[in-house]
């Protein structure tokens, strides 16, 4: 997350749907739920900076490149 620290800060729970599609079971749905911890007395975090690195990371990912269009995928952040 570009200068954002997230170095032992950063965790995610992941969690999807397994449905049958035309007798075949497949992967339809991902959810990422991210934590962003900062620890107390450190310089407040820009929210700013961090929900515009979430709405553009997608774009550099290649994970999500590989499965985009084949299975819908969504994502949030808490900060902690």
């Amino acid at each position: 997350m570009r200068s954002i620290a997230t170095v032992g800060r950063l965790a995610a729970d992941v969690e999807g749907d397994i449905e049958e599609v035309d007798g075949v079971l497949r992967i339809t749905t991902i959810r990422l739920h991210y934590r962003l911890s900062v620890p107390d007395g450190e310089e407040p975090v820009d929210r700013d900076a961090i929900d515009r690195a979430l709405d553009r990371y997608a774009d550099k990912c290649p994970a999500y490149q590989s499965i985009k269009g084949c299975i819908v995928c969504n994502w949030d952040l808490e900060l902690t």
